[in-house]
């Protein structure tokens, strides 16, 4: 079905709420010491936003406070995020890594797209040595709309891809998908809601259905 596939990371490859609701924690509780917060955490509030940009995450995290410490609070995140992951607080979803050695031993090209930073993704690459099979991991902060359709058509273009399928659990992945004229696999997974995966070619519920999905695309292409 696909000469490559594009792995969204966040609920998709990156089992993000194991580290998600103790740094978030830990960001409030700076907040509170500063006096900038007095409720409790708004880990359901985060959940809910899952995918969207991380400006956009802190306009709604943060909806009174100033720009300034929306970026300040963003910052003391990633760090926290960083130093979890670097813990092994942190989990890939399972069959991660059996799949991307399936991929690459039948010589699919791996890339990964996220709405995560640079440095977090690197964090989590450079952990669970996934460079071994990806071939290059793309944030959206080196696209300037921040848009991930944007940022799937940027490698597109970058490796001239003309077969793919893009892989992740929300609807900014599978409208990426759909907008660069890619296959959509919505993944059923913690983040995910009902109303987006309906939107999606094919959904999955563990990523080792990845490769059935995969043999029954080929099956159709030779019959």
């Amino acid at each position: 079905m696909s000469h490559s596939l594009i792995f969204d990371m966040d609920g998709t490859l990156f089992q993000t709420d194991k580290i998600l609701e103790l740094s978030l924690k830990e960001t409030f509780d700076q907040l509170r010491s500063l006096g900038e917060w007095d409720k409790e955490t708004p880990i359901d509030d985060y959940r809910e936003i899952m995918g969207v940009t991380l400006p956009e995450v802190w306009r709604i995290l943060l909806p009174n406070q100033s720009n300034k410490l929306r970026e300040q609070a963003n910052d003391f995140f990633q760090d926290k995020l960083i130093e979890n992951i670097n813990k092994g607080n942190g989990a890939l979803y399972p069959h991660v890594k059996e799949l991307f050695s399936y991929l690459k031993d039948h010589d699919y090209k791996i890339y990964i797209a996220s709405n995560g930073l640079t440095t977090y993704l690197n964090a989590i690459v450079n952990y669970y040595r996934l460079d071994a099979w990806v071939t290059e991991t793309f944030s959206i902060e080196q696209i300037q709309s921040l848009n991930k359709s944007d940022l799937i058509a940027s490698i597109i273009k970058k490796y001239k891809i003309e077969k793919g399928a893009v892989v992740g659990d929300r609807l900014s992945d599978i409208k990426a998908a759909q907008d660069n004229g890619l296959v959509s696999v919505g993944c059923k997974f913690d983040f995910a809601k009902e109303e987006e995966l309906s939107q999606a070619d094919v959904v999955v519920e563990d990523l080792s259905e990845v490769k059935v999905v995969l043999n029954r695309g080929e099956e159709k292409v030779d019959a």
